[in-house]
């Protein structure tokens, strides 16, 4: 009898310690994804909102320049270097930079200029010649919207800045997932569908964990498909792939790949996987430089994209460099092209990419909300909204239930009975540099500040 009943004593011991490890470890999660919301939740809001607009970048950019797009057919348009030519008389000590011949028969051209160390764009009426006016490239809207969504327009603070709130999403995402994975239910109610009847406080919860598991999946999306572009795991993650043989195939060069230290992303804005392409030099013949007519001419010849730029040398071995970032990825292009000889030296198309390149490339047009067109911009958008609203009811679920002195966050639990969670952010911190590098950061806080100063650490429940 006394050997049965030290039997039950064991096998209840047991079963307590499973519970009270499971129960920290539970703990420990809600703790991780308890700060890292407190902490990213501005940057996330940030982010979806600015790039909620950001989707509907042509739509409002055709509202706000409509007296400088908008253009009536009359009969042919004008060549590219005689509208080339009424800009220079409007701006003769002005340097062109690129032309931008329009997309459509109803739209004006586009010359970039260097004037006074401004840089402006003059809009052409490609049948009269004339400008319908110009635009200083720091004044465009849209475009600041877009540096406050990838940097917060604080330069490379700020990107590493957005990285890092992305990069932490992610953590977000997978504590999320594990807190919301049901547990000895049966019912579907708290898990895809809020409970309604069940009273104030479960109806809280279920605002909030209910929609944020609807659309995990495209958060996660959108924050994979934007990393590419940060400048940090961005940038090394393109080095990675360029310097891995997935890079450019020899069958894009004419001739032998140069040997150059310029990346064409110094030289032009092109598609993501031709950023780190090398750029050739022409060969001086004569020093009798193409038209722009002749590039242009070419452009149609190859059969290259509408929406294309030509973006024109500035040096004497320079090259003219030819680049189409359509809506759809697959109509991508990248070209250089002597401007002497007008022999094409590289052309870096979709067909071209390896499988990384074209997954990078279909992956930012979908980010962009251009890829499918309106069905692609209308599905981004209610994924940025469910963002904010995810958060929102996060903060508010956290408002309502949060002691008056004290912060709110779960208990904390001992290192040993979260071993395995422990095991998982440092994986993250690997795979993600700036996750590992705050990770650091926060425990020598928890070291120095959070466990010595007991008002603190019990604010913040430590």
């Amino acid at each position: 009898m006394k050997n049965k009943n030290e039997e039950n004593l064991v096998r209840y011991s047991e079963k307590s310690a499973k519970a009270s490890t499971s129960n920290s470890f539970y703990r420990t999660v809600w703790r991780w994804h308890f700060y890292a919301g407190i902490i990213f939740a501005p940057f996330l809001i940030i982010l979806a909102f600015t790039g909620s607009i950001y989707l509907f970048k042509p739509q409002i950019e055709q509202v706000l320049y409509k007296d400088y797009y908008n253009v009536n057919p009359q009969g042919y348009a004008m060549s590219a270097s005689q509208q080339i030519e009424e800009v220079k008389k409007l701006y003769p000590q002005a340097e062109v930079t690129k032309y931008w011949p329009g997309d459509n028969a109803t739209r004006s051209s586009e010359v970039s200029i260097l004037s006074n160390g401004k840089s402006l764009t003059v809009f052409i009426n490609p049948y009269t010649g004339k400008s319908l006016g110009e635009l200083n490239d720091k004044d465009r809207i849209m475009d600041r919207i877009e540096e406050f969504h990838g940097e917060l327009m604080a330069g490379k603070v700020g990107d590493r800045i957005v990285e890092l709130a992305a990069c932490w999403a992610i953590v977000l995402i997978i504590s999320g997932i594990f807190l919301w994975f049901p547990r000895k239910k049966t019912s579907l109610s708290g898990v895809l569908f809020p409970r309604i009847h069940k009273g104030k406080k479960i109806f809280r919860r279920d605002l909030h964990v209910v929609p944020a598991f609807w659309i995990t999946g495209g958060m996660l999306f959108l924050i994979m498909t934007g990393l590419p572009w940060s400048g940090f795991w961005g940038n090394n993650f393109q080095t990675l792939t360029t310097n891995s043989g997935v890079g450019y195939p020899p069958s894009i060069w004419i001739g032998s790949a140069p040997q150059s230290i310029t990346k064409t992303k110094d030289i032009a804005d092109v598609p993501w996987a031709a950023e780190n392409l090398e750029v050739p030099v022409s060969k001086i013949q004569g020093l009798t430089p193409l038209s722009i007519d002749d590039v242009v001419h070419i452009a149609n010849r190859e059969k290259i994209n509408s929406s294309y730029t030509v973006y024109i040398p500035q040096k004497k071995e320079g090259v003219y460099t030819l680049s189409a970032f359509p809506p759809r990825a697959q109509d991508e292009v990248t070209m250089h092209i002597d401007q002497y000889s007008g022999a094409v030296l590289a052309d870096y198309r979709y067909d071209n990419y390896g499988l990384i390149g074209k997954i990078v490339a279909l992956g930012i047009t979908l980010h962009k909300g251009t890829q499918f067109g309106f069905i692609n911009q209308l599905i981004s958008l209610l994924i940025c909204l469910g963002i904010i609203f995810v958060i929102g009811s996060g903060l508010y679920l956290w408002w309502k239930r949060k002691p008056k002195k004290e912060l709110g966050a779960p208990k904390a639990t001992s290192i040993k009975n979260i071993k395995s969670f422990l095991i998982l952010l440092v994986g993250l911190g690997f795979l993600f540099p700036l996750v590992g590098l705050s990770l650091i950061i926060v425990c020598l806080v928890d070291l120095l500040i959070i466990q010595r100063l007991s008002v603190v650490k019990n604010f913040m429940n430590a």
